[in-house]
């Protein structure tokens, strides 16, 4: 039997390579817990940042709608003012034939005809055709006062809702400046979020732990909920005929490589900053809240053990327990999270595991 021995100063060789190695990987594991408490800090920076710009995007959501409302109001009253006015020119025009139609048989003096009353017969027709005559004049000028009073009323509405759209744009003015304010504020602080994140192996704890904290949250929330349990139909007969959660470019990009060992769970789509989000299906709001690294999200239970997760947004309109229908806006299209475009991250989730979003919608 031959043994096999190492040179002494071999030895000392391999033994201070490894060392300087651990002493490496230590240095790199500092190195990425330094970067993600920059990271958490500067999350927090971000939320703050983000849900000031949810505050003010939803605020202008409102005033717009309020806008639109105003303008359409408007509309109708311009249409209904122009209605009035034509009927009230026709009116004054038939009852100044009648006047003249009037004036014309004077011949038919109602004094003279009860003095005169030789023929009994044309006697009696005249007086009836004076009393049709003088009803339908009555007819015409209570209408046409009652037409004089309505205008008058479409009239001041109008200038009264000419006011309030001009309070209105002021307002618009002053929440799209408050609005411009905070995305600037979240630039920088996104600018400094990526600087602190520097390398591969903190981007993918940094992932990992934004995972976590998602099906955290959805774990918690998912057991409140039980305890007032819906009664929705969930998903399952709906596949490949649920709503486009927004309009824009869909990238389909579940069950690929995220970074490192990391998959995507959903999928984007780009789409324009203020964009309604829309619910894909009826159900009930499960989670609506700020989660680090998905930004403002909002959960839709659908029932039976589907949900809907929607992430990414620049606001949300509605709060967890609402109930919502198909098609109807729940968020308003953003790039929260960290996001430096806007877009919306979709999800859809069976009894809390990710399942392929693009097999069950009409895209």
């Amino acid at each position: 039997m031959f043994a096999c021995f190492l040179p002494f100063h071999a030895l000392g060789q391999s033994k201070d390579e490894l060392q300087a190695l651990q002493k490496q990987i230590k240095q790199k594991q500092q190195q990425v817990a330094r970067q993600l408490v920059k990271a958490k800090q500067l999350q927090n920076e971000l939320k703050q940042s983000e849900l000031k710009i949810a505050s003010a995007a939803k605020a202008l959501n409102k005033t717009e709608q309020a806008l639109k409302a105003n303008q359409q109001d408007q509309q109708t009253l311009k249409k209904r003012q122009g209605e009035i006015q034509r009927k009230l020119a026709q009116q004054q025009d038939t009852l100044a034939k009648q006047i003249r139609s009037a004036f014309m048989t004077g011949n038919y003096d109602y004094a003279k005809m009860l003095l005169n009353q030789e023929n009994a017969a044309k006697f009696e027709r005249t007086i009836t055709y004076y009393e049709y005559l003088n009803k339908a004049r009555r007819e015409i000028i209570d209408e046409f006062r009652q037409l004089g009073d309505e205008l008058v009323q479409v009239n001041l509405t109008l200038v009264e809702k000419q006011d309030s759209l001009q309070n209105l744009l002021d307002r618009q003015q002053a929440q799209q400046a408050t609005l411009t304010q905070g995305l600037r504020s979240r630039e920088q602080t996104l600018t400094k979020l990526q600087s602190a994140i520097e390398t591969d192996a903190a981007k993918i704890e940094e992932l990992q732990a934004n995972e976590q904290n998602l099906r955290k949250a959805i774990t918690e929330a998912e057991r409140l909920a039980a305890q007032k349990p819906t009664t929705f139909d969930g998903l399952a007969k709906l596949k490949g005929k649920l709503l486009k959660p927004a309009q824009g470019q869909v990238r389909k990009l579940f069950g690929t490589k995220r970074q490192g060992q990391v998959l995507w769970k959903g999928i984007i789509v780009d789409a324009n900053a203020g964009n309604n989000v829309v619910a894909i299906h009826h159900g009930k709001v499960l989670y609506a809240d700020w989660l680090r690294g998905f930004g403002l999200v909002i959960v839709v239970d659908h029932g039976k053990g589907y949900m809907s997760l929607y992430g990414h947004n620049q606001a949300l309109l509605h709060q967890t327990g609402d109930t919502v229908s198909a098609g109807e806006p729940i968020a308003l299209v953003g790039q929260s999270g960290g996001q430096s475009s806007p877009n919306l991250y979709f999800e859809i989730r069976y009894k809390g595991d990710p399942i392929n979003p693009t097999q069950w919608l009409k895209l």
